[in-house]
């Protein structure tokens, strides 16, 4: 789905009798800001970040928000030379699609009460109940599994650095590792193939991870168009999907079934996959079927009401449908920011609405009109 930098922003449809109501998270692309939106689009929240550049974020229950971004002097990464020697490894890892340093702890105030530094770190994050916080982190395969691992493509010449993998890292609140899952252990180097379209750097590109009750792990790795559950009793893969194309977003849902944000080829949909059958039981997806399209990003999260609240990342749009696959409140972004290269970006990685009596929000001044300025700069009262 293309977009114009003219066309009609923030919101733009609302069925209020349909909708979920709460507030929603986002975090716009080239921003310094993080921003709390209520149901008619108006900014009602905003955090500010000096030292990383923000990727996403989401409300943990005692107020404060929790933030993954790159640290904001961190060198331009650089530049794609695929015929000379490979960069070492702590180079390579900045120019990829995800890339974190950081992991950042604010209070409502906008004072960081936590920090936790991984140069390896990547795309997402699970804070636990007893408050350990488990990423994704890029390790470097061994040499006899890097010559194993079947599919990808490379540029003509190149020389291709080793491949990664990805470790899943748990950590308590004194930055100390507790866990490491080596979730290239896991897999097949034969069966599990890269994808012909994505470049032979990483075998997996884990870019989601969601953990339910019993502590099952379900990530999506994109570059084999693959989710998979990690069984938390046996430690081992007990279920793959292959139902879907670059996706991302793979989540738990209330009746264990997993939620997944296809960005598909062409268009893209949003799909629950029972793992016990590994059927497809709701998709929705545009009408017409390229109306609606992210090829890479973008999210979608399962709401109190079974309704769902869809990120069309690219586009920076987000929108909430019905089971009855009806679209029931949309929202477009107005923060246009610019990307590294310098070009316009709208886009927004992910999404989470909150309702009205989240613990986070408990006695918050959520009124939009201390934003005054900020809404009416940008079309939102």
């Amino acid at each position: 789905m293309g977009w114009s930098i003219n066309r009609p922003t923030g919101l733009t449809f609302h069925k209020p009798g349909l909708s979920t109501k709460g507030y929603t998270l986002l975090t716009p692309h080239g921003d310094q800001s993080t921003y709390l939106i209520d149901m008619d689009g108006c900014v009602v929240h905003r955090w500010t970040f000096s030292h990383i550049r923000p990727g996403y974020g989401r409300l943990l229950r005692n107020g404060n928000l929790l933030m993954t971004g790159s640290d904001i002097n961190l060198p331009d990464a650089p530049k794609d030379e695929p015929t000379k020697a490979p960069l070492p490894f702590e180079q390579h890892v900045t120019r990829l699609g995800g890339y974190h340093t950081t992991l950042v702890e604010m209070d409502w105030e906008g004072e960081i009460v936590w920090e936790y530094e991984n140069r390896c770190q990547h795309h997402d994050f699970y804070r636990f109940e007893n408050g350990n916080t488990m990423v994704p982190e890029w390790v470097e395969l061994p040499e006899d599994l890097h010559k194993q691992v079947r599919g990808g493509f490379r540029m003509p010449r190149e020389r291709l650095p080793r491949l990664l993998g990805d470790d899943l890292v748990e950590i308590d609140r004194d930055g100390k590792e507790v866990r490491r899952i080596h979730t290239w252990q896991l897999l097949d180097p034969t069966k599990d193939r890269i994808h012909p379209t994505a470049r032979r750097w990483e075998w997996t590109h884990i870019n989601s991870i969601d953990v339910n009750d019993q502590g099952d792990i379900v990530f999506s790795s994109r570059n084999t168009n693959q989710v998979m559950i990690i069984d938390a009793a046996s430690g081992k893969i007990r279920w793959k999907s292959d139902r879907t194309h670059g996706q991302h977003d793979a989540t738990w849902v209330s009746d264990g079934n997993i939620q997944v944000f296809d960005n598909g080829q062409a268009s893209s949909r949003v799909i629950e996959i029972d793992p016990g059958t590994n059927e497809i039981v709701w998709t929705y997806h545009g009408v017409p079927f390229n109306q609606f399209f992210s090829g890479h990003i973008s999210g979608a999260s399962r709401l109190a009401s079974g309704n769902v609240l869809v990120c069309e990342g690219t586009s920076g749009r987000l929108f909430e449908v019905n089971r009855a696959r009806e679209v029931v409140w949309e929202w477009i972004n107005p923060f246009v920011n610019n990307n590294k290269r310098g070009e316009a970006t709208v886009s927004i990685y992910r999404a989470h609405r909150y309702l009205p009596d989240h613990a986070a929000l408990a006695d918050k001044d959520l009124d939009p009109l201390r934003f005054t300025n900020l809404n009416r700069l940008n079309g939102l009262l």
